[in-house]
């Protein structure tokens, strides 16, 4: 019987990655990986996988994933490999008013195959705020705001930073979040949100045209998902560049 695929799935392992900034952020990933069934060779999958990881985990980036990726897949003869990535990745902030400094946390993946397929995908999750534009209109005073998440997906043909990303997100939101708030901080956040009304699908739009606009970028897909403040459900938005070019 053929096996299309052997692998580990959700290993835990410390991880080195490289900042914007020129340093190192220590941080912890789940990593899986997998390779196309290498027949003869399937005794020493764990252990090429565990010793190629071994090798990378000490300066972790999307450049690395090509070298990382053939190193496997020439080990154990296999016609591709694939590897999923996710961390926390932390940047530090000032509070728009009081500068109070605080570590910001998003959620990020790099996702890379090598064979079949030759794709690399950076992936980050941001947390946003948004504020209904009907809620605004209809009311006297006042409206519902909900925190909301973004994610973003892109392939790119020259290198692009984690922080570039966040930072078109960020940009596209009612107002951006921190970790750490005053009060002064709070009346600014509020009265941001409320001077940027915006629906799910305002955002995604806006993260869309900053996306087409980076000539870095090759393809990417958004969604924003709104945790509604006045609503049990959530409200949902999504594009492909596939469908809009």
């Amino acid at each position: 019987m053929k096996i299309q695929s052997v692998g580990i799935k959700d290993i835990q392992i410390p991880v080195r990655i490289r900042e914007k900034t020129g340093g190192l952020q220590n941080s912890g990933a789940t990593v899986s990986l997998q390779v196309s069934m290498p027949g003869e060779y399937s005794d020493s999958c764990v252990h090429t996988f565990t010793a190629v990881l071994n090798k990378y985990m000490d300066e972790m980036s999307v450049t690395m994933f090509p070298e990382l990726l053939a190193e496997v897949k020439e080990g154990l003869r296999a016609e591709s490999a694939r590897l999923v990535m996710s961390f926390p990745y932390f940047i530090e902030k000032q509070a728009p008013v009081s500068k109070t400094r605080s570590l910001m946390e998003y959620e990020c993946s790099f996702i890379g195959e090598l064979g079949t397929s030759n794709e690399f995908i950076l992936s980050v999750i941001v947390p946003i705020t948004t504020l209904c534009p009907c809620s605004k209109e209809i009311s006297e005073a006042g409206a519902h705001n909900q925190r909301a998440e973004v994610t973003l997906n892109v392939k790119f043909k020259k290198f692009i930073w984690v922080e570039d990303l966040i930072r078109l997100i960020e940009e596209s939101a009612s107002c951006e979040l921190w970790a750490l708030l005053k009060r002064p901080d709070e009346k600014f956040v509020t009265e941001r949100a409320y001077e940027h009304p915006m629906f799910v699908e305002d955002v995604v739009r806006k993260v869309a045209v900053s996306a087409l606009d980076d000539p870095r970028i090759t393809w990417f897909s958004a969604s924003v998902e709104s945790f509604e403040s006045i609503h049990k459900h959530s409200a949902y938005a999504y594009v492909d560049s596939n469908e809009i070019r």
